[in-house]
């Protein structure tokens, strides 16, 4: 049994492997915070679905790409060794609103035009371009 320590770049590394190969989707184990970042991006257009299969104890998520998107430019911001906070004002959009960055905050997982809008900062977790 292999331990992660970034359970977030492995979700990133998955996908940016299974799009690599021309794959329609991934599988990743589960977890809440895995589960709430990948629904911001389907709610955002950025992947098609996802899904958490499986039975109690053991969950997976499947993340099913969109097939009008070209391969997502995915970068960890924030790492275990390096944790990158933000406050709401120092927030700058990733290539001028083409791309979005992903940040942990007391109201949950939000884009970075979300969190400019309702004023929080937080652990800026990734960008997708």
């Amino acid at each position: 049994m292999t331990y992660v320590t970034d359970p977030i770049g492995d979700l990133l590394t998955r996908i940016r492997n299974a799009q690599a190969v021309g794959q329609d989707s991934c599988v990743a184990p589960f977890s809440r915070m895995k589960f709430e970042l990948l629904e911001t991006l389907k709610k955002n257009g950025w992947i098609e679905d996802v899904e958490k299969i499986g039975e109690d104890p053991k969950f997976d998520i499947v993340v099913t790409f969109s097939k009008e998107r070209d391969n997502l430019g995915l970068t960890r911001v924030s790492k275990p060794g390096r944790r990158i906070y933000e406050k709401s004002s120092s927030i700058r959009p990733v290539l001028n609103g083409f791309g979005i960055s992903l940040i942990s905050t007391s109201k949950g997982i939000m884009t970075d035009s979300e969190a400019r809008e309702k004023k929080l900062g937080g652990e800026v977790l990734c960008k997708i371009t």
